[in-house]
């Protein structure tokens, strides 16, 4: 197994320890053993970085009108720097994240970096000024513009599920707007946060524009972010119950929340799919096993084609077999999950779904036979009703539940009875059938018979619990902005 540099912090400019230079233990996904070293951020540490954020943004011309060629400049070659590193990023997926190698190149990798370019290139689209016209007050005639400026230090706490992608959905954007930056990687994943600061010297950010910190208390440097009134907005992805504590303690300062939450979200096959076998077949959670917000972990199939939606599932899910948990093998889409509180919670949940009174149709059981580390095999309950916990919370892990609806008006239903609303995805041979359904669910995103409805170029975010804000796109770096109107009189206004 592959050891991993040292992650190191990265504050005003300088690459190094932490504060007394602790550091703690990386274990690998893999093999639950050590694969590496990180530093172990002190409050002191957290407190130097958003000092220097500060200072970068109030008393450097980073953030001006005049500078913003030059971010766009400096940001472009932060990322040529990134594509140079490609096999280091695939390395940390795979040995911090415990990603598989089928996985790895097409979504840690490749999903992320487009992602970046896509922010490049939508990034002439961003209306930094907007004409209001003229309008009569108090006898004169007033011009009015809106101006579109930074909104200062962003605290940017990310996940350990895809984390150069969440990294640099927050980042990019966000030093694109003028932003200073702390970037508070999850503790499982430090290093794809600090090879962040590794790079950003030789990209030419100027010095406290970024910064990383990281620890092995997954709170301590997240509060301090989140409660420090020099933070002027908060860039959070994960849990729902996170970030209600995040929202409810940033309310402290009246800072701004950008929060990407969970997802319970549904796919709804609609009984004229004209594949409905694929359909129904390739809705396993096994793309990195099942750890992602908007996988969609609800199938939902007409009550008329339940048994052979059983069937279809049985067979596909048998086929898989053994074909996953082998980190060497280039095909392998599904490995671990990213430790073993990780793994006792998804086990716990299939332990829940069997109390409920679920039928297992596939899976449901811990894998050591795959190695030292984290490996549940997939799952798939069947007999699932929408009121049941293993319908409702999220698992995050590669169990998927399968609830049979009787007409569309009965699938729209069970779709939005949910706390959730981040994707989805409905298939049906009729296209306006399938949009109408689509326009109807609670949802940030559906993907209507296949679309890709998640790019880098278009905005991405939740209804209800998923979340507030959107990323990605133009729309996502405006969440780092704020509207300022103003106002002068141009001429006396005609008599009456």
């Amino acid at each position: 197994m592959t050891t991993l540099p040292e992650a190191k912090l990265f504050i005003d400019g300088e690459l190094r320890g932490a504060t007394g230079g602790a550091t703690y233990d990386l274990t690998s996904p893999w093999t639950g053993e050590p694969v590496g070293k990180a530093a172990n951020a002190t409050a002191d540490d957290v407190e130097a970085a958003i000092a220097a954020a500060r200072n970068a943004f109030d008393n450097t011309d980073w953030s001006s009108d005049e500078n913003r060629e030059n971010r766009l400049a400096i940001v472009t070659k932060y990322r040529e720097l990134f594509e140079a590193n490609r096999e280091r990023l695939a390395q940390l997926a795979i040995h911090e994240a415990g990603a598989a190698q089928g996985a790895v190149i097409r979504a840690h990798v490749n999903m992320a970096l487009d992602g970046w370019d896509d922010y490049l290139a939508v990034f002439p689209r961003v209306e930094w000024e907007k004409d209001y016209g003229e309008k009569e007050a108090f006898g004169s005639i007033h011009k009015r513009v809106a101006v579109r400026e930074a909104i200062g230090v962003v605290g940017a706490i990310t996940p350990w599920n895809v984390p150069l992608y969440v990294n640099i959905g927050k980042v990019v954007a966000a030093l694109l707007a003028g932003c200073t930056v702390i970037l508070k990687p999850a503790p499982n994943t430090p290093g794809m946060g600090a090879i962040f600061g590794e790079l950003a010297n030789e990209a030419g950010i100027p010095k406290g524009v970024f910064n990383v910190v990281f620890g092995e208390d997954p709170a301590l440097a997240g509060e301090m972010l989140v409660t420090d009134p020099r933070v002027d907005l908060i860039s959070f992805t994960g849990s729902t119950g996170v970030g209600k504590r995040i929202m409810e303690q940033g309310a402290q300062t009246l800072k701004r929340v950008f929060l990407e939450l969970g997802g319970k979200s549904a796919k709804i096959v609609l009984d004229d799919a004209p594949n409905f076998a694929m359909e129904v077949g390739m809705t396993m959670l096994v793309f990195h096993a099942g750890q992602g917000c908007a996988v969609q972990s609800r199938l939902l199939v007409p009550r008329s084609r339940y048994e052979e939606a059983k069937q279809i599932l049985k067979g596909a899910y048998s086929n898989f077999g053994d074909n996953w948990g082998d980190v060497e093998h280039p095909q392998h889409v599904m490995g671990p999950v990213v430790s073993k509180r990780q793994m006792e919670r998804v086990l716990s949940y299939i332990e829940i779904g069997k109390q409920e009174g679920a039928t297992l149709l596939h899976g449901g059981s811990a894998r050591p036979d795959k190695g030292g580390g984290w490996f549940i095999e997939p799952t798939v309950f069947v007999d699932v009703t929408n009121d049941m916990r293993i319908a409702q919370e999220e698992i995050f892990g590669p169990v998927l539940v399968v609830i049979p609806y009787e007409d569309d008006e009965d699938a729209i239903r069970i779709a939005n009875e949910s706390n959730y609303g981040l994707s989805g995805g409905v298939s049906s041979g009729d296209h306006d059938r399938a949009v109408r359904v689509a326009k109807r669910i609670r949802t940030g995103s559906v993907s209507v018979n296949n679309g890709m409805c998640i790019s880098g170029d278009i905005p991405f975010g939740g209804y209800k619990a998923s979340g507030v804000g959107r990323e990605w796109g133009v729309e996502g770096i405006e969440e780092y902005t704020e509207l300022k109107m103003l106002a002068w009189p141009v001429r006396q206004a005609e008599p009456a």
